[in-house]
């Protein structure tokens, strides 16, 4: 098995146990875990996000549908007003173009998610329903089944930026369990405010080696832009960029919503579930992608269209019991589809 496909397979479980047991430690809350993964921004890109939700406020939130809402969509839901008034009086000034507005103020009333009428000339906008805040906090998680001193190295600069960004409020290595008596990635110079899960991946057991920092989400971020180039010996000083904490809450929200559309099941949307050789098998208490042909867990990479061995689908699959509309293939999305909706509250049907 080559080391993508063990990190993509290790991956999946991290989501699916963190989808049963978040959170790790033993701290009380109600909040409702959202689990997805491969999320983030154009500079960083996690392997695991764990939303915790208020579950009112999420079962609020499925009003607006299982699609994300993007920014210029948020914009517009955030600050519609009760009553019906004309949208430039409605909204801030977003600081571009308000024929921008108006596109989203039309995708909004497309979307049954924003009440719209013309007076005049005038587009006059009033709210459905009030824009819940349902996420409490966002947990980033990297996971590195098999951390040897390079990996950790390469890690270890990434998560720098994560800290000093703060777009998180907390930052965790998820790890495998091995049988040291000591776990090797304690002996990684990894930054400390990072927390470290031992997972056993085959009981989707996990451990915490140590425990993560509260970041600072509400403060501004810092991002290294150029380090000293002179060694050890250098004491000049680095060049930072700073990041608003509003602009760091708009993309936090953002995140957030991409997740609640994407969960942690959506690596079939990156495969070919068309290739007769693509299924589900059931592994544990999870379904994973597998191709008989390999005899392996494919990752997106690896099931794609240019694969030596694909093999699209007969169409007589297409009318032998299974659904007009598609063969197999259709059939496994729609499962992970119908598994992503259970774990949004509000989307069950």
């Amino acid at each position: 098995m080559s080391t993508d496909t063990a990190e993509f397979s290790f991956e999946l479980r991290t989501c699916r146990w963190a989808e049963r047991e978040w959170p790790p430690d033993e701290r009380e809350t109600d909040a409702y875990p959202l689990v997805a993964r491969q999320l983030g921004t154009k500079r960083r890109r996690w392997d695991t996000i764990v939303l915790e939700c208020d579950p009112s406020a999420l079962r609020e939130r499925a009003k607006f549908g299982p699609k994300r809402l993007d920014s210029d969509l948020l914009h517009v839901v955030r600050n519609a007003p009760r009553a019906w008034t004309y949208y430039r009086d409605a909204l801030p000034d977003p600081g571009y173009p308000w024929r921008y507005v108006r596109e989203s103020i039309h995708r909004a009333a497309d979307r049954d998610i924003l009440d719209t009428r013309k007076r005049g000339n005038r587009i006059q906008i009033r709210r459905k329903w009030s824009y819940p805040m349902w996420v409490e906090r966002i947990v980033a998680i990297e996971n590195k089944p098999d951390l040897d001193a390079s990996a950790a190295r390469a890690l270890a600069s990434q998560l720098e930026f994560d800290i000093g960004m703060a777009l998180a409020d907390e930052v965790w290595v998820a790890t495998r369990q091995t049988d040291g008596r000591v776990e090797p990635v304690l002996f990684e110079d990894l930054p400390v405010e990072a927390g470290i899960l031992v997972l056993n991946s085959v009981t989707l057991d996990a451990e915490i080696a140590w425990h993560p920092r509260q970041l600072a989400v509400e403060e501004p971020g810092t991002r290294i832009v150029e380090r000293p180039s002179g060694g050890d010996r250098d004491g000049s000083a680095a060049r930072f960029e700073f990041a608003d904490p509003d602009a760091k809450a708009e993309t936090r929200l953002a995140i957030a919503e991409r997740a609640y559309e994407r969960g942690w099941r959506s690596f079939v949307e990156t495969m070919r579930p068309d290739c007769r050789r693509f299924t589900l098998r059931e592994d544990g208490t999870q379904l994973v992608p597998y191709c008989t042909a390999k005899d392996c867990q494919p990752t997106g990479a690896e099931c794609r269209g240019s694969c030596s061995k694909f093999e699209p689908e007969p169409p007589a699959w297409r009318t032998r019991g299974w659904p007009i509309e598609g063969g197999p293939g259709k059939r496994c999305q729609q499962l992970l589809a119908a598994r992503r909706r259970r774990r949004r509250p509000g989307q069950n049907h």
